[in-house]
C-alpha cells in the first residue's frame, strides 16, 4: 500500500556518526576525481575528442572530472535516441514508471552522503546545504510518483446519460531539460523526473560547472531500471548546440532553470515553428529573482537578523531564492542593520570539506569577479558595512557583505548578483516598504517579518511573488510544502515540488462513446 509523502529528513551533523559517515564519503568520492565520463544516448557510451573540465571551486588546482561534449551531431543522434524510446515508454503502465523513481529514490536514499560529497567538491556547498541538495532530490523522485499515481488513474467527470465519457493524460514526447549548478542534483533531479515518469523522454544537458553530478544521476536513473534512451546523458556548451536542441522540430518542450538572459532566450527560441514541426512546444521556465525581506517596525529583531543572514548568506548568495536586499522600516533601521552585520561578520568562510565553515566559495572564476565587479558598484552606491573582500584561501572565497543606505532603483537593488552580496534599504514605513519590496522585474520569493496581523495580511495580497514568507526566512522551500516558482521575470510560476508541477508534461484527452 502506497504511503504519505513524507519529506526527507535534514541529516543531523551534530552526531557523530552523521560526521563520521560524512568524512568517509568524503574520502571515497575523493578518491574518484579526475575521472572521465562519457555521454550517454540510447544507453551506448559515447567519448569525443573535446571534454568539459569541472574544477573543485574550493581549490581550482584540484579537477572533480572530465566528462564528453556533445555536439550538434550527437544532439541529433539524442533526440532520435530518445524518439525512439518514447514509442516504447509513454505505453508503460503510470504506477511502473512511478515505481522506477521510488527506485532511484531508495537508492539515492542508502548512498546519501556519497551524493552530498560530490556537491561538496564540484559546487562549493556547505555540508548541510548539500545535504538540502540531496534530500530534495529525494523528495521529487518520491512525491513525482506519487502525483503520476495520482493522475494516472480515473479523473472525475459529470456523467451524461447515454455516453461513456472519459478523460486520461497521454506524455508530449521528447523533452530537453536545461539544469542549473546551484543546485545541480536537486533540481535536474527533479525537472527529470517529472519529464520521464509522465511517460516522456528527454535529453538530460546539466550546467557545465557540475557536469560530474549529472553523471551520477544517469547513473542512477539507470540503475532504477530506467530503459536505455529515456533518459539521454548530454553534456555541452550552451551556445549553438543548446539553441540546436531547442529549436528542433522533434523536441516537444524543453524545461529550463537558470538565468534571466538564458530563459528569455529558450522563450523566443521555442515559439519559433521549425519546418515539420507538429506542435506549439511548452518551455517551462524558472529564471531567477531579486529577492527582498521586509523588516516592520516592532518585529523581533533578532529573528529578523537570523533569517536576513541565512537568507542572503546561505551557498554563498547563489540561489534564486536569496535574499539579495533587506527593506527596513527607519524605526529599527539602524538597530537591525547593527545585528545583521554582526551576525555576517560571525560566518566562517572557507573550504567546505571542512564541517566548521559555514559558507564556501562562489561556484567559478567568472562568478568571483562578477561579484567582486557588484561590490566595486555598492562602493559607488552606499556604505559598506562590512566584506567586500576575498576571503582566503587558494578557492573563489568572498566575505559576506553588507551595503547600507542604497537606494530602491540603484544597480544593486535590481540587478541579480548571485552571489554573498547584501544590500539594506531604509523605508519610512511599512506602505513604503511594501512598494519598494514590488519595484523589480522580477518575483520569485519574498519574506516579511512583522507582529501586525493588517500588515501581514497587506502583503499576503499585495507583496507580488510566487514563494512569500512571514516571518522565516525566503529560502529552503520543501517538496509538496512551498510549491516553487515565480512571477514576471522570475519564470512561468511551474511551482516545482506542487500537485500542479505533472501538469506541465502531460496532455488531457478526453473520450467519448455513445452507449
Amino acid at each position: 500500500m502506497l504511503t504519505d509523502f513524507k519529506n526527507e529528513p535534514a541529516v543531523d551533523f551534530s552526531r557523530e556518526e552523521n560526521r563520521r559517515a560524512m568524512e568517509d564519503a568524503l574520502v571515497r568520492v575523493g578518491a574518484e576525481l579526475g575521472r572521465e565520463y562519457d555521454l550517454v544516448i540510447g544507453g551506448d557510451h559515447v567519448r569525443t575528442h573535446e571534454k568539459i573540465r569541472s574544477l573543485n571551486p574550493s581549490n581550482p588546482d584540484e579537477v572533480v572530472g572530465f566528462t564528453a561534449k556533445g555536439d550538434r551531431e550527437l544532439a541529433d543522434r539524442a533526440i532520435a535516441a530518445a524518439a525512439k524510446a518514447f514509442e516504447s515508454w509513454k505505453r508503460v503502465a503510470p504506477e511502473t514508471r512511478a515505481r522506477c523513481l521510488w527506485k532511484a529514490a531508495a537508492i539515492l536514499r542508502r548512498r546519501k552522503f556519497e551524493f552530498s560529497s560530490w556537491l561538496v567538491y564540484e559546487v562549493g556547498k556547505s555540508w548541510a546545504e548539500a545535504d538540502m541538495d540531496t534530500a530534495e532530490a529525494i523528495d521529487f523522485l518520491d512525491f513525482y510518483g506519487r502525483e503520476m499515481v495520482r493522475l494516472g488513474g480515473a479523473q472525475p467527470l459529470t456523467r451524461y446519460p447515454g455516453e461513456d465519457n472519459e478523460l486520461f493524460y497521454v506524455p508530449l514526447g521528447v523533452g530537453v531539460v536545461i539544469a542549473p549548478w546551484n543546485f545541480p542534483l536537486a533540481i535536474l533531479c527533479g525537472m527529470t523526473a517529472a519529464a520521464v515518469v509522465t511517460g516522456n523522454t528527454v535529453i538530460m544537458k546539466p550546467a557545465s560547472v557540475a557536469p560530474v553530478i549529472g553523471a551520477k544521476l544517469a547513473e542512477l536513473f539507470a540503475e532504477a531500471g530506467l530503459p536505455p534512451g529515456v533518459v539521454n546523458y548530454f553534456p555541452a556548451g550552451g551556445g549553438a548546440v543548446g539553441d540546436h536542441l531547442v529549436a528542433h522540430p522533434r523536441v516537444r518542450f524543453v524545461s529550463f532553470t537558470g538565468s534571466r538572459e538564458v530563459g528569455l532566450h529558450i522563450h523566443e527560441l521555442a515559439a519559433r515553428h521549425a519546418p515539420g514541426q507538429l506542435w506549439l512546444k511548452r518551455a517551462v521556465l524558472e529564471m531567477g529573482g531579486k529577492d527582498t525581506i521586509v523588516a516592520d517596525a516592532g518585529c523581533d529583531l533578532d529573528e529578523a537578523a537570523a533569517g536576513i543572514v541565512a537568507s542572503a548568506f546561505g551557498f554563498s548568495g547563489q540561489k534564486c531564492s536569496a535574499c539579495s536586499r533587506a527593506v527596513l522600516v527607519e524605526e529599527i533601521y539602524d538597530k537591525l542593520a547593527e545585528r545583521v552585520v554582526e551576525r555576517a561578520r560571525a560566518l566562517t568562510v572557507g573550504p567546505v570539506r571542512d564541517v566548521k565553515n559555514y559558507t564556501g566559495p562562489v561556484v567559478d572564476e567568472a562568478q568571483l569577479k562578477k561579484v567582486l565587479e557588484y561590490v566595486e558598484i555598492g562602493k559607488k552606491e552606499g556604505k559598506l558595512l562590512c566584506g567586500g573582500v576575498r576571503a582566503d584561501g587558494p578557492g573563489y572565497f568572498v566575505r559576506p557583505t553588507v551595503f547600507g543606505d542604497i537606494a530602491p532603483k540603484a544597480r544593486l537593488s535590481q540587478e541579480e548578483i548571485f552571489g554573498p552580496v547584501l544590500a539594506l534599504l531604509r523605508a519610512k514605513d511599512f506602505d513604503s516598504a511594501l512598494e519598494i519590496a514590488n519595484n523589480t522585474e522580477y518575483g520569485l520569493t519574498g519574506s516579511v517579518y512583522s507582529k501586525d496581523r493588517m500588515h501581514l495580511e497587506r502583503a499576503r495580497r499585495d507583496f507580488h511573488v510566487g514563494n512569500l514568507y512571514f516571518n522565516r526566512k525566503c529560502t529552503g522551500a520543501l517538496v509538496d510544502v512551498h510549491p516553487f516558482g515565480g512571477f514576471n521575470m522570475s519564470g512561468t510560476d511551474s511551482k516545482a515540488g506542487g500537485r500542479d508541477y505533472l501538469g506541465l508534461f502531460l496532455q488531457a484527452k478526453s473520450v467519448s462513446e455513445k452507449l
